[in-house]
């Protein structure tokens, strides 16, 4: 991987990871373009850009980390603080006037509980997910339409009217089983997690701002996970290039969530949804027409 090949893949990962559109789907693409690992066979070849991919995540993870920095810190202050104040029934300070967890401490615990369903299913099918179906361009363009589809169905059923300070164990659930959809290519962490913030009724800036905050294990984890295999399966010549691409991600991810909540204050989904079925029909008909490589696989 050149330094020209990691600032594109950077910037290509920045923009899409928290815009509902599909990384992956553009990830994909854009290392067919670039010819990414093209000397390797095909199985190692899907390999490596796996790794590649879930390690310049990390650049997204760091983007997401700084800008939500001042929530997090007091979602942890405050998870530990009533923690401690709940095992100790003398403290002066009780959690609250009831007893009961604070609103941060509560959204920590719904973070968590978030987590669960995508950190079970990607280890059960990590396998897969590293192999040459994460590739697969009729499943990329396929999904594409498909949470385009859920998504335009979430903003017409959607009532909109829940804040973050309303969010519960309803939530976590909806959001975090919706974020298991994230596994399929073409699905996209975000169109996934916002489609389930909307249909269980939050507002579009709520519905990104908590599928931003259950990212992070998530990001954290398939990045983190992948890291040390990333540094036996890569080339020893791609390391600097590889920090290049996560340092670019960064920066380029934190201009995306700083757009996108503003822009969901006031706009719709509507232009994300029309963009994935444009792309992903697009993608269907070279596919079927023969324009796109017969053996059906993104190299």
């Amino acid at each position: 991987m050149t330094t020209w090949q990691a600032i594109i893949l950077g910037i290509v990962q920045g923009l899409t990871e928290f815009i509902p559109i599909s990384s992956t789907a553009h990830l994909v693409f854009a290392a067919r373009v670039l010819g990414l690992y093209s000397g390797a066979d095909k199985t190692l070849q899907a390999e490596q850009t796996t790794a590649t991919m879930a390690v310049i995540q990390l650049g997204t993870l760091l983007a997401v980390l700084s800008y939500f920095a001042r929530d997090l810190l007091n979602i942890s202050h405050a998870f530990l603080r009533d923690h401690l104040s709940l095992l100790s029934p003398r403290s002066s300070n009780p959690p609250s006037a009831t007893g009961r967890l604070s609103r941060e401490a509560w959204l920590g615990w719904l973070v968590i509980i978030g987590s669960i369903p995508v950190a079970v299913v990607g280890l059960y099918f990590k396998e897969e997910i590293e192999g040459s179906f994460t590739k697969n361009l009729w499943v990329i363009a396929t999904m594409m339409i498909v949470v385009a589809i859920l998504l335009a169905m979430a903003e017409a059923l959607g009532k909109r009217n829940r804040t973050m300070g309303e969010l519960g164990l309803r939530d976590a659930l909806a959001v975090g089983c919706a974020q298991v959809l994230a596994l399929i290519p073409g699905s996209s962490r975000s169109g996934s997690t916002i489609m389930g913030g909307l249909f269980v009724g939050e507002t579009r800036e709520t519905a990104a701002r908590f599928s931003f905050l259950l990212s992070i294990p998530a990001i954290a984890a398939s990045g983190l996970l992948e890291l040390n295999e990333a540094m036996t399966k890569l080339p020893s010549g791609t390391y600097f290039s590889l920090f290049i691409a996560t340092v670019v991600s960064g920066v380029v991810g934190y201009a995306s969530i700083w757009f996108l909540l503003r822009f969901l204050r006031k706009n719709s989904t509507a232009i994300f949804i029309g963009y994935r079925i444009i792309v992903g029909g697009l993608i269907l008909l070279l596919l079927y027409k023969g324009y796109i490589a017969s053996d059906q696989v993104a190299y």
